[in-house]
């Protein structure tokens, strides 16, 4: 399980398991998904991808 201690170090100790990433050229976003498909998050900055999760092509 990934953690994020200690605080305030901009850091995560392992990786998020179960998710994955990919992105999306059409609004230039990168979307979450949990081990299930679904989509669970869209990253609101663009080109800026999700901090310790897996990136699929």
């Amino acid at each position: 399980m990934a953690t994020n201690k200690p605080v305030g170090d901009n850091a995560r100790k392992g990786a998020v398991r179960d998710r994955d990433q990919v992105y999306n050229p059409k609004n230039e976003t990168w979307t979450k998904r949990n081990g299930d498909g679904k989509f669970i998050d869209q990253k609101s900055k663009k080109n800026e991808p999700f901090k310790g999760v897996r990136k699929i092509k």
